[in-house]
């Protein structure tokens, strides 16, 4: 087998990794479409099953915890029932060092799915997307300070919900230039230039398009975006084309290796992680990329976000390689 798992996962439990961003909590609501509405053309969806997870960067924190790792966790939450029970959710990984500051003044965030069939129908959010305060950035920096020195690998993880201010965002890359840590970003729109000198940047297709142009080509535009940000790894995920990686001067696409894909919902963090946490365990960016793409792939044969496990790992890796020591 090109990748041994053992190996791996020795490596994973001796890393910790500090994640940083938006914090979701992610509900759901099951049910079955029978007939459309008389009112509208629009599915019925008969109720059923409800369920709730955390999701957005807790998503990333999940997935490190997973395969190994411990993590610290930094983000917001609202003073509500749902921040109460996005923090009690996590209090049960004791993987997890969670650092969620409350806002008094926003909700938490919550992405509501609604599934039917198998399918998605709609997603309802509730969310305030304004900066946080200048008090919230001065409690950040004083809770991310200690944090970033004794981890081997810092995750920024913006979905553009407010945390990620200006002032954060230099504030954070330069405090792992200065102990030596290495910073990996999955980016919004809205912040994009602002993540220069990184070690790794993951925009997907359609944001990566939306900061270069849409006529921009592959590899040109990707070498523009990866020279102008100053960063030493630019991955582009494509969805079902799989991950596009740009590092030491080279271009490589590597395929998609899902068998079935049934949602890619979480997809792009369980990227992030697993790059983050094969990079800062010195394994080289094709390689780390690979084993992403692994991933990412395996998380989207489930139905809802879930966060790949060892075991899970384990199976698409022995699946995918064991053959070829035969």
């Amino acid at each position: 087998m090109k990748f041994n798992f053992e190996k791996l996962s020795k490596s994973y439990r001796k890393k910790k990794l500090l994640v940083v961003g938006d914090v979701i909590l992610d509900a759901y609501v099951w049910g079955i479409v029978e007939r459309m509405s008389p009112e509208a053309p629009v599915p019925i969806v008969q109720s059923g099953k409800h369920g709730q997870q955390p999701g957005g960067a807790t998503n990333i924190a999940l997935n490190l915890t997973n395969l190994g790792a411990k993590v610290s966790l930094v983000g917001l939450v609202g003073d509500d029932d749902e921040g109460v029970s996005l923090t009690n959710a996590l209090s049960n990984d004791s993987n997890i060092s969670t650092h969620l500051l409350v806002d008094q003044g926003r909700p938490t965030t919550i992405k509501t799915r609604v599934i039917a069939d198998g399918h998605h129908v709609v997603r309802i959010d509730r969310e305030q997307l304004d900066p946080i305060r200048t008090e919230i950035v001065d409690q950040l920096k004083e809770i991310l300070e200690p944090l970033v020195q004794q981890s081997d690998g810092i995750i920024l993880q913006d979905y553009n919900k407010g945390l990620f201010t200006k002032e954060i965002i230099y504030w954070t890359i330069a405090k792992g230039k200065e102990y030596t840590v290495p910073v990996y970003v999955d980016p919004k729109h809205k912040n994009f230039s602002c993540y220069k000198n990184v070690r790794m940047i993951k925009p997907n297709l359609s944001e990566f398009r939306s900061y270069v142009g849409k006529d921009m080509e592959l590899p040109k535009s990707g070498f523009k975006l990866k020279n102008e940000l100053k960063t030493d790894i630019l991955l582009v995920t494509k969805g079902a084309e799989g991950i596009s990686i740009f590092h030491d001067h080279k271009y490589e696409s590597i395929e998609t290796k899902a068998r079935a894909v049934h949602d890619v919902s979480g997809a792009g963090d369980t990227v992030l992680g697993t790059f983050a946490l094969n990079d800062v365990c010195g394994l080289s960016p094709k390689d780390s990329t690979i084993l992403a793409n692994l991933a990412a792939g395996r998380v989207c044969e489930e139905v809802g976000i879930s966060p790949i496990n060892q075991d899970a790992f384990k199976e698409i890796l022995y699946h995918h390689y064991s053959s070829s020591d035969k």
